[in-house]
Formats: structure tokens, sequence, C-alpha cells
């Protein structure tokens, strides 16, 4: 197991990532309306929190996991993010049917986008 990145500095980066998403979302919500979600800023603010908060559950001890911790808390974190973007995924869903197809679609390139962000970061900081 590598060194652990610091929470401060993954802080720092998800909210400049964040930052450069929402703008993104922003700019795509101006150039396309007809195709952007009005939830798209909500979408964004819903990842920065929620990966925030996952990833605080993995690197919070400060003297280091061992591999078999870091795994754990890890797996607890994805399974918990998963949930919660279900959960989100399927209320807001149901309470706003006309907006469905554009939210779903919005939904999952944001996930991906912050999947893919969070595990370069960790594969970055654990080499």
């Amino acid at each position: 197991m590598g060194k652990k990145i610091p929470i401060r500095k993954f802080s720092f980066r998800i909210i400049v990532f964040s930052v450069i998403m929402a703008g993104l979302a922003l700019l795509f919500q101006w150039l396309c309306p007809q195709w952007a979600t009005p939830a798209l800023p909500f979408i964004v603010l819903f990842f920065f929190l929620i990966t925030l908060f996952t990833m605080f559950v993995v690197l919070r001890d400060k003297e280091g996991k061992d591999g078999k911790k870091f795994v754990s808390s890890y797996m607890l974190s994805r399974t918990v993010k998963f949930l919660s973007c279900i959960l989100f995924l399927f209320l807001y869903i149901f309470l706003n049917q006309k907006d469905a197809i554009r939210f779903a679609i919005a939904f999952l390139v944001i996930y991906f986008l912050y999947a893919i962000f969070e595990v370069f970061l960790l594969k970055k900081e654990n080499e």
C-alpha cells in the first residue's frame, strides 16, 4: 500500500474538479437548454457532497490503514455512494417524470466522470 492522500489535498482537488464540472454544466445549460435538465447544478452538487463524504470515510485514518482495512473502507464507501445515487436518481425521476430521460442521462454522465476522477486520483496517489 502506498502513501495515503491527505484529506485536505483530496478536498482541494474535488472542489476544483466540481467547480470545473459546475462551469461545464452551466455552459451546457446555456448552449443547449433543450437537452439540459434544470437539475444539472444539483446533480453536480450531489456528487460533490457524496464524493467528499465517501472519500472522507476512506481517508480519515491519519496513521494509514493496512491493505485489508483500506479495501473494506473503500468498498463500504462505494456501496453507500451507489445506493445514495440510486435513491437520488429514482426519487427525482418519480417526482419529475417529464424530465426523467434528460436527468438520467446527465446523472449517469456525471456519475462516470466523478468515478473516473476518483479512481485516477487514488491510483495516482497510491503508486
